[in-house]
C-alpha cells in the first residue's frame, strides 16, 4: 500500500499528523514515510505536552537562525529569502524519512509519541508525506 499525504502548514513549528497515519495503516508491516521536500523535516516527538514542540522549535531556531542574522553572514545561497538555506540545514540535520512498526493495524508507537512534520519555512505550503507499508 502506498499513498500520499498533503499537510497544511502555516509557518515554521511542528505539525502533528498521528491521526491521518493511523488512518491509513492497515494490516501489519513496516510503515516508511517520507517527506518530498528539502526544507522541512519529519519527526517522532511527544504529544502530552505543546511545550515540548515549542522547545525545540525554539532550539532550531537559535542553532540556525535566519540569514539576516549576522553569524549567519557565510551564507551564499540568499535569494529564495532568508529563511531558505537555514531551511535547508535544518532538513539536512534532521530526519525526512521514518519508519513505523504496523501491527494488526496500529502504529506501534508509544504512549506519548505523535509524528510531526516539522516545517522549517516562514511561508505556509503544503507538503507532500509518501507512505508506504510493506
Amino acid at each position: 500500500m502506498q499513498t500520499t499525504l498533503t499537510i497544511a502548514t502555516n509557518g515554521p513549528g511542528l505539525y502533528e499528523f498521528t491521526d491521518q497515519v493511523h488512518a491509513i495503516a492497515r494490516g501489519t508491516g513496516l510503515l516508511t514515510l517520507f517527506i518530498r521536500h528539502t526544507s522541512a523535516s519529519l519527526l517522532i516527538q511527544e504529544n502530552a505536552d505543546p511545550e515540548v514542540q515549542t522547545d525545540l522549535q525554539n532550539f532550531f531556531h537559535r542553532l540556525v537562525p535566519p540569514t539576516t542574522d549576522p553569524r549567519m553572514a557565510y551564507l551564499t545561497h540568499i535569494y529564495e529569502g532568508p529563511d531558505d538555506m537555514p531551511a535547508h540545514i535544518k532538513a539536512a540535520m534532521l530526519p525526512t524519512s521514518l519508519s513505523i512498526p504496523v501491527t494488526g493495524g496500529r502504529l506501534a508507537l508509544g504512549t506519548w509519541q505523535g509524528i510531526y512534520l516539522f516545517e522549517h519555512r516562514t511561508a505556509a505550503h503544503q507538503r507532500q508525506v509518501v507512505a508506504h507499508l510493506s
